[in-house]
């Protein structure tokens, strides 16, 4: 029997078949994540219609086995997709990316200012022209009513629902919205 003598002049043929398994079994788990997300979530995800059409098909079927073999489909379609941004989205959906943790921060940190000082709506009308700011005072008044008077947090929770539709809308638009309010409101 003779032994195999590592030589530098070998070439690297690539990763191990072990290796290979383990980035397959990856991929696959990174699907079954994404077959287990809603509609809507599912709907934010960047994936291609093959990958969404086959994750829709994995939450349609009943039986074991057709969900089994579906979800080795979709590790399949997983190869041909950038994981990261799918990751990065699914991240976020679960609270555990730090700029997700970040920006929730914020914006708690923003929701806090306005209930304590009305003149933080001149910021947010700066950075959103098109805010409505009759809104925004109403969901302020009825968030410190409703703590006053030890009220669940209903206007509390959808001031904080607004302010993260203005952010991501102005996210979308590609301004830093919040970051200037920031600025100002420490002013003030």
């Amino acid at each position: 029997m003779a032994k195999h003598k590592y030589s530098p002049d070998e070439e690297y043929d690539g990763p191990s078949k072990s290796q290979l398994k383990r980035d397959s079994t990856a991929l696959q788990d990174l699907g079954r994540e994404l077959a287990e997300l809603g509609k809507e979530r599912l709907a934010k995800v960047p994936i291609d219609e093959d990958l969404r059409d086959a994750v829709k098909d994995y939450q349609r079927f009943t039986a074991h086995e057709a969900k089994r073999r579906q979800l080795q489909y979709i590790g399949k379609l997983m190869r041909n997709v950038d994981p990261e941004p799918v990751r990065a989205a699914l991240d976020a959906f679960k609270g555990v990316s730090a700029v997700e943790t970040a920006r929730m921060h914020k914006l708690e940190a923003l929701r806090t200012k306005l209930i304590e000082d009305e003149k933080t709506l001149h910021g947010i009308a700066e950075a959103h022209p098109g805010v409505d700011l009759q809104q925004l005072r109403v969901l302020r008044r009825n968030a410190i009513k409703e703590k006053e008077a030890n009220k669940p947090p209903r206007a509390y929770r959808e001031l904080f629902r607004v302010l993260r539709e203005l952010e991501e809308g102005g996210a979308a638009a590609g301004s830093g919205a919040f970051d200037e309010e920031d600025e100002a409101g420490d002013e003030a």
